[in-house]
């Protein structure tokens, strides 16, 4: 049963469909842009690449990511909700800064994955960290990269492209095993990963280990879902997203 006054349920009627409106306006667009370069150099540039070619790079693409068309939407709404759905998928970095946003700012509040509260709360992270982002952008590369990379050592360039994934991902994973402090959870993710890396990986054809990322996430959420406590019938009810 809802509990909310009919005045916040027309409320949010219309926000919904206002965000699918534009969501899908926005993300069509963005589509339209990102698939059509290909095929603009093909009509107005002499490069020596066939229509047959661009459609194989796209296979191959597809065979390796392509579990993650689906595991990502799945995985990605239960946290972020529908109108932050639309802009993850249109701004990008989503694992790696758009969820752990959205993440830090619902449990900086108190509000439970799945609720409109915590949809609320990743529409207005992802914004900030989307503002956070361009403005560094522009500061750090558009204004003063060409002078950062001129008086950087070429060994510390190199140290840099070594390291500089691994140190962002491993900030963005200790930040979200600090504010979510679900042990359980992360003990399983842990094992599920070595597993799968140092063990099913190896061992397997070249077909599986491209599927891994998305072998660690099935397993880790199938694992912590049946694995999982009961929970007090008495929790608090702060309304669904889908009623």
């Amino acid at each position: 049963m809802s509990t909310y006054t009919p005045r916040q349920e027309a409320l949010f009627s219309a926000y919904t469909r206002t965000t699918n409106t534009w969501g899908r306006i926005t993300l069509f667009a963005g589509f339209i842009v990102a698939t059509s370069v290909p095929f603009i150099v093909l009509a107005t540039t002499d490069a020596n690449v066939t229509v047959a070619q661009v459609l194989t790079a796209f296979v191959a693409v597809a065979a390796v990511y392509g579990a993650f068309y689906v595991v990502e939407p799945l995985t990605y709404f239960p946290i972020l909700g529908p109108a932050g759905m639309y802009q993850a998928f249109l701004i990008g970095n989503i694992a790696n800064k758009l969820v752990p946003s959205a993440i830090v700012a619902q449990s900086a509040i108190g509000a439970k994955p799945g609720t409109r509260k915590a949809a609320y709360a990743a529409t207005a992270a992802i914004s900030g960290a989307a503002v956070v982002h361009v403005t560094s952008l522009l500061l750090l590369v558009g204004l003063l990269g060409t002078w950062i990379v001129s008086i950087m050592p070429a060994s510390g360039t190199e140290v840099a492209r070594l390291y500089i994934l691994p140190s962002i991902l491993g900030g963005v994973m200790v930040q979200l095993i600090a504010t979510l402090k679900q042990v359980k959870s992360t003990v399983i993710a842990i094992v599920v990963a070595l597993v799968v890396v140092l063990l099913v990986v190896p061992n397997t054809p070249q077909i599986v280990s491209s599927f891994a990322i998305a072998l660690c996430v099935l397993l880790t959420v199938a694992i912590a879902w049946f694995t999982r406590a009961s929970e007090d019938s008495e929790e608090e009810h702060e309304g669904s997203l889908i009623n």
